[in-house]
């Protein structure tokens, strides 16, 4: 099912405990990994201290990390048919910048909304 998911474009929740282990040489002290979803692809990884988008090359074996502190994030958006729309759109507009992070979910991706929560929590303290 996580291929056919991913072919959809559909994000899933990735297990902590392994995601923990591949990401603990860029983590930093009392840094924790709160939460990863993977969208075909690209991750969300959600610390303690930020965000850390990963973006994998479809060619290749290059993979792009960008540490985004939550405190850079200027607003964020989820653009859809309506809040139960699971085939969506998430933006992220950093401080300084006018183009934003987008990123697309596909139907059947109720992780939209736990990601676009996360977000809130993060955000909006």
């Amino acid at each position: 099912m996580g291929l056919f998911n991913a072919i959809l474009g559909n994000a899933s929740e990735v297990n902590i405990e392994n995601i923990s282990r591949e990401f603990e040489p860029i983590l930093i002290d009392g840094e924790i990994i709160e939460k990863a979803y993977k969208l075909i692809r690209d991750m969300f990884i959600f610390t303690n201290k930020r965000l850390i988008l990963v973006e994998k090359q479809l060619v290749g074996t290059k993979v792009d990390y960008m540490s985004i502190p939550y405190s850079s994030i200027k607003k964020f958006s989820k653009e859809s048919a309506g809040i139960l729309d699971m085939d969506a759109e998430l933006k992220i507009w950093l401080n300084n910048e006018s183009t934003p992070i987008a990123k697309q979910f596909g139907k059947g991706s109720n992780n939209i909304n736990e990601v676009y929560k996360i977000l809130s929590q993060h955000i909006l303290k």
